[in-house]
């Protein structure tokens, strides 16, 4: 049927048809509908079906179509009257009957086809849920052989052998393998490789109907390195979703190979993969990396080419590795320091070296001595806490250990370290350093959620601040008094030895040296622990100057506080802020005098109300529409990323996915797992009737599908 809006085309005579002419008009004005007639759009002509099917007269509503307008009434009366015409109709209503009642003379065939077409439905139903189940949990598909049956065969077919007991469909499936009844069974390699191609491009496309849904988005980079010593960039795009309430998202879209780790290369990487994706880079607003030059450079870094192509994609360097840094940067400003980490990491290699060493330490320890990452510095308190409350145990376990080992040398260090733990000056340092990483780990974890807000980590980095600022006026005093409790745990005199260093002789200058302490344990408080805190305060300001100054730009939706106290013109230049870094090239996302006064309007809220709590209250209240330019900046706010955390996890999975015994896997095939893996829950949101109609699609199959 020929719908009313369709305009037919014009003949030579200005004659044309029309609608009308697809009803037959009666004597008492009812009109029956003409449903032999067909109208083709591409020949502007008319066709009788029923005559074209059964009909053995050649016509031009058979053959050519019927297209002289002027004489249309006439032509289709009189065709209707004809015999032949009839007699088609009524062969045509016949077999349209028997269709419908299953009675055609191929129902058989036909019954058998579909039989056999739901067969395979059913199979390849198993296989994809086998291939979801295996890439979820990372886990090998193939072994050294590809048949059935046999030892080293690989998880992939072990599960359908597995399956098989249990499953008619799969039993009989391996059944006809089995026969040689079918030579198609869709378990060999190739196959495997196309399922897992065929499940993450339907999670990627699932994913970027999010991100256009969303609207905004920012990215996420981090490289590193894989067992093949290949290259591999992490992308991660973080979004606020908005269906069915609102939630912060962040999504791993692949890995990408590079060769070149520049700022050029890496940006041209990235923007050619948001272009295959079909992700407009002007909707980014938001970038995050790690502090390597290469990143974060002001002239050739990714964030400064990406700023200039989009300038409302604000940059903000990773907080968790800012931390890191910031720890790391108190640790080297003390030779003190430097010392005490070196002594952790002598007492885990000391005991770790042998197994009959490490026996004698768990007789004596709950917690195991651990060893630290020379990058992870936050990770050192575990290390930390784990000689912190157990010196006692640690210094017995040292003197055992010596009596028990035989080498010379071992012994001496044994000896060696035992006084070393037994000194006060260790046990200071021990205190020292377990409530300094005590504060700075617990905002660094946090700072790792994937669903981290900009308000949030400035709060939690301005109560770290806080928190060292007060254990800098009494924090030594305190570490003394608590050292002198574990020295007479140990029973040993709290005694700070003065070391002796040895002078050389200077050159003249004109500025004296510093006049050295006599009193060891000022010398302590001034060279360790004053070091340590304000080396850790200053690399605080510093270090954290970027994000402040994005928290700056934002700060009206991101601290409520600031608006309940504020004057209108300082509100009215904290909204042009926003509505300026919010524009490039004459296009604006927000009006910020229009945001002022839904500022303005709003209802009472609490001062501590986050940036996403006041946008789930828009959401849940329906008020987008009263405060849409504050939704629009609210959705962009907390669009902005805090961490790279998510991208250093996706490599985690690398690390599981590619080992050493498949470190020959491909770049497509090993994207695919960890897009299957990372996104899981995406992935096993999936239909698989659609996943089957796209294996089919993809190319002809010998099997029924």
């Amino acid at each position: 049927m020929v719908p009313d809006t369709f305009q037919f085309p014009r003949g030579p005579d200005g004659r044309a048809f029309h609608a009308g002419l697809q009803y037959k008009s009666l004597p008492n004005k009812e009109k029956i509908k003409r449903s032999w007639m067909v109208y083709s759009a591409q020949s502007n002509a008319v066709f009788c079906f029923p005559c074209k099917l059964f009909g053995t007269k050649s016509t031009r509503l058979t053959k050519t179509g019927y297209s002289d307008w002027s004489n249309i009434n006439i032509c289709l009366r009189s065709h209707e009257g004809s015999p032949d015409h009839t007699k088609c109709m009524l062969q045509w209503r016949e077999l349209d009957r028997r269709l419908r009642k299953n009675l055609a003379i191929d129902q058989q065939e036909l019954s058998l086809m579909e039989a056999e077409r739901k067969r395979w439905h059913d199979v390849l139903k198993r296989l994809f849920s086998i291939t979801l189940s295996l890439a979820t949990r990372n886990l090998p598909f193939r072994g050294s052989s590809q048949s059935l049956y046999v030892q080293d065969n690989g998880n992939f077919l072990k599960e359908v052998e597995l399956l098989a007991q249990f499953d008619s469909v799969t039993e009989g499936h391996v059944a006809r393998i089995k026969d040689d009844a079918s030579r198609t069974h869709y378990l060999g390699q190739q196959t495997q490789n196309e399922i897992i191609e065929i499940i993450c491009s339907q999670t990627i496309q699932t994913i970027v109907a999010k991100i256009k849904q969303a609207k905004y988005y920012a990215i996420i980079l981090d490289c590193t390195p894989d067992i093949s010593h290949k290259e591999q960039m992490s992308l991660v795009v973080r979004i606020v979703e908005l269906v069915p309430e609102p939630h912060i998202r962040e999504y791993f879209l692949g890995y990408m190979n590079v060769v070149e780790t520049t700022g050029l290369n890496l940006s041209n990487v990235v923007l050619e993969k948001l272009r295959a994706l079909g992700i407009p880079f002007e909707d980014c607003r938001g970038q995050a990396y790690d502090n390597g030059a290469n990143m974060k450079g002001k002239r050739q870094g990714v964030q400064a080419r990406l700023l200039q192509l989009n300038p409302r994609a604000a940059f903000v360097p990773c907080a968790a590795h800012t931390m890191n840094l910031v720890i790391s940067d108190a640790a080297k400003s003390s030779t003190d320091a430097i010392s005490y980490f070196g002594y952790l990491q002598r007492l885990f290699c000391f005991f770790s070296a042998a197994t009959q060493r490490w026996d004698i330490l768990l007789k004596h320890v709950k917690l195991t001595l651990k060893s630290w990452s020379d990058v992870r510095w936050e990770s050192r308190l575990q290390s930390v806490v784990a000689v912190r409350s157990q010196v006692k145990e640690v210094r017995e376990a040292l003197l055992e250990a010596r009596q028990a080992v035989t080498e010379p040398v071992a012994r001496s260090e044994a000896q060696g370290l035992a006084e070393e733990v037994g000194s006060f000056r260790f046990l200071i340092c021990t205190v020292v350093w377990a409530e300094v990483l005590s504060v700075t780990s617990q905002v660094n974890k946090v700072l790792q959620s994937s669903s981290m807000q900009l308000d949030i980590a400035a709060r939690l980095i301005k109560t770290a601040k806080e928190s060292l600022t007060k254990y800098r006026q009494s924090g030594f005093s305190e570490a003394i008094e608590s050292a002198k409790e574990l020295c007479e745990a140990l029973n040993i005199e709290p005694e700070l030895k003065q070391k002796r260093l040895r002078s050389t002789k200077r050159q003249f200058g004109y500025e004296a040296p510093d006049e050295p302490f006599s009193d060891a344990q000022k010398r302590l408080e001034v060279e360790f622990f004053n070091h340590v805190v304000d080396s850790a305060l200053t690399s605080l300001q510093e270090r954290f100057e970027t994000m402040s100054q994005v928290r700056d730009t934002f700060g009206v939706l991101l601290d409520f506080q600031k608006v309940h106290g504020i004057s209108k013109q300082d509100l009215h230049n904290h909204c042009m802020d926003v509505e300026k870094k919010l524009t490039d090239k004459g296009e604006a996302d927000i009006d910020g005098q229009e945001m002022m006064q839904e500022i303005i309007n709003l209802p009472q809220l609490s001062p501590q109300t986050t940036a996403f709590e006041l946008l789930t209250y828009l959401h849940d209240n329906s008020l987008q529409e009263v405060y849409p330019n504050l939704w629009i900046a609210l959705r962009i706010a907390l669009t902005l990323p805090v961490t790279v955390a998510s991208a250093e996890r996706s490599f985690s999975k690398l690390k599981l996915i590619k080992t050493y015994l498949r470190s020959t896997m491909g770049q497509e095939r090993l994207s695919g797992l960890a897009v299957i893996s990372i996104n899981a829950e995406v992935a096993h949101s999936l239909s698989l009737d659609d996943l089957i109609s796209d294996f089919a699609a993809r190319k002809a199959r010998r099997a029924l599908l």
